[in-house]
């Protein structure tokens, strides 16, 4: 069986599932492998306009796969030496920049565990929604290394601020969904089952816009978060603006506005 799942759920809209639900969707190096080259897939499609990520059974996705290590698996015989632990770690870590690097918006749907990776993945969307039984830590200090991982001491301040985020990276205590609402870690919580119909909702609204205006408001918002200055977000801003201002889908959203009907998007 395939350790990631891949489907449309309707045009535009893909659905990434990590099917590990056995072991709460832990990570592999064959799961990291196979998420990464369905992300590049994505990237590199042009009708698909947003993606949901998403867990199979009751987890989201629990971290590494620590019992396979244990057990001798395939990581454990990479870890043996620094050169190959190294080279594990990047693996890993290399995953939380390929979900921030597909050029559509990403939409977590948390369902259960978003544990030490798990929780990388999801702070490396764009926005994410949970169910309720949904639960978030930043586990790596719980397993004798480190909070700071795979990207988490990177966007996890930025999302729900440095007071919050360095207490649960020196902490690894578990966040409930309604604490994630709260701190600002997701953007709503529904009920268990119905997770990735509020990220469709998101989706949905998401496509209703040009592809190409979508596509730079990520670009620019995520540059602009480490902008050196707001004179130089502007900046950025500005020439984006011009940009779009080129295409045939900004004229035919004018002419859409002005004739009080939907717009007609061909991406050109």
């Amino acid at each position: 069986m395939p350790t990631v799942l891949t489907e449309e759920l309707e045009r535009g809209i893909a659905l990434v599932t990590l099917n590990r639900p056995d072991k709460l969707n832990s990570m592999t190096l064959e799961l990291v492998a196979e998420l990464g080259d369905s992300l590049e897939t994505l990237s590199d499609d042009r009708s698909v306009r947003a993606v949901i990520l998403t867990g199979a059974g009751r987890g989201f996705c629990s971290g590494h796969d620590l019992s396979e290590m244990a057990e001798g698996g395939d990581d454990d015989e990479h870890l043996a030496t620094v050169r190959g632990g190294l080279g594990v770690q990047r693996a890993f870590s290399d995953l939380t920049v390929k979900v921030r690097r597909v050029p559509k918006p990403v939409i977590a749907a948390v369902n259960g565990a978003a544990a030490g990776g798990g929780l990388a993945l999801a702070l490396a969307c764009d926005t994410r929604v949970c169910s309720e039984s949904a639960r978030f830590n930043a586990a790596f200090v719980r397993l004798g290394i480190s909070g700071a991982d795979v990207g988490v001491s990177y966007l996890l301040p930025r999302i729900v601020g440095p007071t919050v985020g360095f207490e649960m990276m020196l902490s690894g205590r578990i966040l409930d969904a309604e604490e994630a609402r709260r701190v600002g870690l997701v953007l709503d919580v529904v009920p268990d089952g119905k997770v990735v119909d509020a990220a469709l909702g998101i989706a949905r609204n998401i496509v209703r816009n040009s592809p190409l205006g979508v596509d730079m408001t990520k670009e620019v918002m995520w540059a602009n978060l480490d902008a050196p200055s707001l004179e130089a977000a502007i900046e950025l801003e500005n020439r984006t603006q011009i940009l779009c201002a080129q295409t045939k889908d900004f004229t035919e959203a004018l002419h859409a506005f002005i004739e009080k009907r939907d717009p007609n998007f061909t991406d050109s």
